[in-house]
């Protein structure tokens, strides 16, 4: 479950006013932008794990490889440890890749189903300067061991596993150089639910043995209660809401974050949810609303909405929103 953080806990990483546009060249030979990341700011302190949750398409993957620069950020700043990332030269970043991992949604897409599983797990000790083959043998061991699969796996090949002890794999290879953070881009959608809660439970246990904060991002928000300490809700490249698990779930204050609660199947029959009627689809990331993003689709808008973009202010104690009608 998620853990009580010190809010006087070390910041290791701070992104500010991120954004990531693409230009996109359609048949008409148009060129039009794709505002994917329209300017979000967080901070993760060490031993957190913040939660970044949201409806496909609303930018939390690409979010996810701006900050580790995955893709080239077109603004904004991230800073790991104090230091800029952003602008780093390639060999100054490499070095700090070992510290910052990632885990991706899809297992199978993720492992190159030619090598052997050695030689996967072999590939971070060779990049980062490993080189005593005994060594990289026990460590690729224990990683298989700690992930709960066994070291006599460790000669096959991708196919033979199933979707589960992939991604098993898959964490085996992001926590190969102890990292400190680690971002899991939906790391459980792609599962069968019984198996989500097993590799859930792994996750936390390497957080509290290894102590690893994550950047968890994710559609589901059971699974985002159950794991994360903050929450932070984007909406079509912004962050609307951001606040500690508690506070957003028991009194989520922008509209949207109450419709993505209100939409969680519960198995309670006296349940009685007051659902807030969200209609239409998200708008597209080419034609960004003038004023607030949700405008379109906000059951409660006024015409201050449709003409201003909300900025995040607190509302309660730690807890922020950007929306007008709710500061």
């Amino acid at each position: 479950m998620a853990t009580q953080i010190n809010s006087s806990a070390t910041t290791l990483l701070e992104v500010k006013n991120l954004k990531k546009h693409f230009r996109l060249s359609t048949p008409n030979q148009v060129t039009e932008t794709v505002y994917a990341l329209n300017g979000i700011s967080f901070l993760l302190r060490e031993g957190e794990t913040l939660g970044l949750v949201g409806e496909s398409g609303c930018g939390k993957s690409t979010a996810a490889r701006a900050i580790l620069r995955l893709t080239e950020p077109t603004s904004g700043e991230v800073f790991y440890r104090n230091q800029n990332l952003i602008g780093l030269k390639q060999n100054k970043l490499r070095a700090l890749r070992k510290e910052m991992q990632i885990i991706f949604q899809d297992p199978f897409a993720s492992l190159n189903p030619r090598k052997q599983i050695r030689k996967i797990l072999e590939e971070p000790f060779d990049i980062h300067g490993f080189t005593d083959p005994t060594e990289k043998k026990e460590r690729i061991a224990w990683l298989l061991d700690r992930v709960g699969l066994s070291s006599d796996q460790a000669e096959k090949y991708s196919h033979e596993f199933s979707g589960g002890q992939l991604q098993r794999i898959g964490i085996a290879r992001a926590i190969a150089l102890n990292p400190s953070l680690i971002i899991a881009d939906e790391p459980v959608s792609a599962l069968d639910v019984s198996i989500r809660a097993q590799i859930i439970n792994l996750l936390l246990d390497l957080k509290n043995s290894m102590r690893i904060s994550y950047l968890f991002i994710s559609h589901d928000m059971t699974v985002v209660r159950h794991f994360c300490d903050r929450v932070a809700v984007m909406y079509l490249g912004k962050i609307i809401e951001i606040a500690d698990s508690a506070s957003l779930y028991n009194n989520p204050c922008h509209p949207y974050t109450e419709a993505l609660l209100a939409a969680v199947p519960s198995i309670d029959p006296e349940s009685n949810k007051q659902r807030l009627k969200v209609k239409g689809d998200l708008p597209s990331a080419m034609d960004v609303p003038k004023g607030c993003a949700f405008y379109s689709r906000c059951p409660i808008r006024e015409k201050q909405c449709e003409q201003s973009v909300p900025q995040l202010k607190e509302k309660y104690s730690k807890h922020q929103v950007a929306c007008f009608l709710r500061e």
